[in-house]
């Protein structure tokens, strides 16, 4: 009783602080980059980082409210953000040579080295072609991914934004070798049909779909049209991380098999989760086929303090970091 009344004092607390935090976020004139808007979502994400197992999903209604908001400011910055580096990094004769001017560049480094290990795990081969929903700006997973992990790879980056899709090709001026195997194309993610068949991989940033429903949507439009055995690489959050970032589960992954999920621990923020896409269930019904897209059962348990999760009999555990790199 003792340990359960702390866990909800430390709870009350971090809401309160995050809370407090979006009040003064929410009040400013402008998300811009300025030392102001850099210091408060510094102070942000410093509260959320702390391992904590806190269950955004059973918030009352109005920290739920508050962390929607919360999530739309957050992305909203992130994209203010990323265009003023990508404004200066254009301003280099190389501008992908000069990455590291991001300031949380380092953390995208080891984001991407987490993403390439996890699905070097479930894929035969180096994928030929890539797509990455929600490419930004400042695409620096992709670039990442491209210039270190998978360099004959061709990737497609989408974003709905024609901004953000022309700043990101300004980037590859110079690098005539990243400009024959990386395109950017603008197109919102429900628009996009049959081209999804052929990818091996589909990455899908962490802010396309801010609420759970929109999330599912996307979700299951991709698994409509993408071919049976491709790979999806969502990225989640864990824990305060929600604050930040929505959460992706079981439920919004109807017609993937979850092959692994991985929540850092560390300054990376988000977690990653692999699924591949599972062909479509045939019922019968009254002597008739129906072909079901998806909708697998899934259910989850606890088991020696790990969880797994399982999919359609097939178990897949949370890794650790060790598990993931044998």
């Amino acid at each position: 009783m003792a340990s359960d009344l702390m866990i909800n004092q430390e709870e009350q607390t971090l809401i309160q602080k995050i809370s407090s935090l979006y009040d003064s976020l929410s009040g400013l004139p402008s998300l811009h980059p300025s030392p102001q808007v850099n210091s408060l979502f510094t102070e942000l994400v410093l509260a959320c980082i702390p391992p904590s197992e806190i269950d955004v999903s059973k918030l009352d209604m109005e920290v739920q409210e508050m962390r929607s908001k919360l999530i739309e400011l957050c992305s909203n910055g992130e994209g203010l953000l990323e265009s003023h580096y990508s404004d200066i990094l254009v301003s280099y004769d190389n501008p992908l040579a000069h990455l590291s001017l991001f300031p949380y560049y380092t953390n995208y480094l080891k984001l991407s080295q987490l993403e390439f290990e996890l699905l070097s795990q479930h894929v035969h081969s180096m994928p030929t072609r890539v797509a990455f929903i929600g490419s930004g700006p400042l695409p620096l997973s992709l670039l990442v991914l491209a210039t270190y992990h998978m360099t004959t790879t061709r990737f497609h980056g989408y974003d709905r934004d024609s901004s953000a899709t022309a700043r990101a090709r300004k980037l590859l001026k110079s690098d005539p070798d990243m400009a024959s195997r990386v395109e950017f194309r603008t197109a919102d993610v429900m628009s996009l049909t049959h081209v999804l068949s052929s990818y091996d991989v589909v990455f899908l940033a962490a802010l396309v779909g801010i609420d759970k429903e929109e999330k599912e949507r996307v979700i299951e439009h991709l698994n409509r049209y993408m071919s049976v055995g491709s790979v999806l690489v969502v990225r989640s959050a864990h824990g305060a991380r929600g604050f930040l970032y929505p959460v992706v589960g079981p439920d919004e992954l109807k017609g993937f098999e979850m092959a692994s999920i991985y929540h850092p621990q560390d300054e990376v923020i988000n977690s990653v989760i692999v699924a591949k896409k599972l062909p479509p269930v045939h019922v019968h019904l009254q002597g008739e086929v129906a072909h079901v897209q998806g909708g697998l059962p899934m259910r989850t348990c606890k088991c020696c303090e790990r969880e797994a999760i399982m999919v359609s009999g097939c178990k897949m555990e949370e890794l650790s970091r060790e598990e993931l790199r044998s």
